[in-house]
């Protein structure tokens, strides 16, 4: 069975200008990837260092009917937001994306009281990471057009610490370049407004998974993300998040995990691949047998750039997972027909 050591607490995963590799399971007091002391082995100014840090925060939120996922992100050439709404029953769809040249704010350094807002005509995006009051909320509004209705959301994580365990990583991609991750499933309550219906989300039914990522990632960044929650058939609320990445030294640390009410399993490395193309079946493996899935791509989702300094090619099908996982206390999972995001992306900036 495969075990990793879980460190206790610490205010930051940067000691002495190096970065820590390790998994914990609370967040740190600060993250501030700019503390590291000449990440590329030569000196350079600040700013320099701070074009090639990405940051992002992502969420998944669904209950039985409905599925919303939205990220805003700061690549520091550009920002982007991006919201998806999909409802299960009739098949109806949101998509909003919105790419803004330039870097104008940075995403919190910390998750338990800060806030970051993107605003243009006819839409804003608010993240408020409040965790010093078990929470995160998302506030969205998007003004109609005349090819899409328009859509509010207010959404709150319930991250009660008796409750929750997120999974917090610190992952090298050399002794002084790394990737930060927290990720977190819990209860999810809120309301949202889509074309004139009113969708109230009951945290007892709606489920969602929680990410803070940031990251000195390669000039060319190539990962496959699969995250999906909800419940089992014993009505336990369960979810996972797991990446194939850049990362090296994968089996000690890596950003995979697992939680079934509330408590964390962290999860071996595992291999991604789809034998028949990107729009059938994904294979999802370890060599461990804890993972064993397959996912079933439903509704794709492309968007990219493609410009001289930079490109993107962004792949992010929606679809439902079948298989096995197991805990930590070597408890079977059954994976039925659980929707969820699978997520390819190459990343050029």
């Amino acid at each position: 069975m495969y075990t990793r050591e879980i460190q206790e607490s610490r205010d930051t995963p940067i000691e002495r200008g190096m970065p820590l590799p390790g998994t914990w399971n609370r967040a740190f007091s600060e993250v501030d990837l700019l503390k590291i002391q000449r990440p590329f082995g030569f000196p350079l100014p600040g700013w320099a260092r701070d074009t090639r840090i990405k940051e992002w925060e992502s969420f998944i939120i669904q209950d039985d009917r409905f599925y919303l996922e939205a990220t805003l992100g700061n690549m520091k050439i550009y920002r982007m937001a991006r919201v998806f709404l999909y409802d299960k029953g009739t098949k109806e769809r949101l998509l909003f994306r919105k790419v803004i040249p330039l870097s104008g704010w940075h995403m919190p350094r910390d998750l338990y009281n800060a806030s970051v807002d993107s605003r243009s005509y006819g839409f804003f995006f608010r993240i408020h990471d409040w965790l010093d009051a078990d929470t995160v909320k998302l506030d969205l509004d998007i003004e109609p057009t005349r090819r899409r209705p328009s859509f509010t959301a207010h959404a709150e994580f319930i991250l009660e610490k008796k409750a929750v365990t997120p999974l917090v990583v610190n992952l090298l991609f050399s002794n002084k370049r790394c990737m930060y991750a927290y990720k977190a499933l819990s209860a999810v309550r809120g309301d949202m407004v889509f074309g004139g219906r009113h969708i109230s989300l009951d945290p007892a039914k709606t489920s969602g998974v929680f990410g803070d990522f940031k990251g000195y990632y390669p000039y060319r960044m190539l990962s496959v993300w699969c995250t999906a929650c909800g419940f089992d058939g014993e009505k336990r609320r369960y979810g996972f998040s797991i990446a194939e990445n850049q990362t090296r030294e994968t089996f000690k640390n890596n950003e995979n995990a697992l939680w079934v009410d509330g408590r964390l399993t962290p999860l071996p490395p595992v291999r991604i691949t789809m034998p028949s193309g990107i729009d059938a079946d994904w294979i999802i493996q370890d060599m461990e047998g804890m993972v064993d899935l397959v996912f079933t791509p439903q509704e794709r989702i492309r968007s990219g750039i493609n410009l001289f300094i930079t490109k993107t090619d962004y792949v992010t099908p929606l679809g439902f997972f079948n298989g096995m996982l197991v805990t930590a206390d070597g408890a079977r999972i059954q994976v039925h027909n659980l929707w969820g995001l699978g997520e390819r992306i190459y990343l050029r900036v």
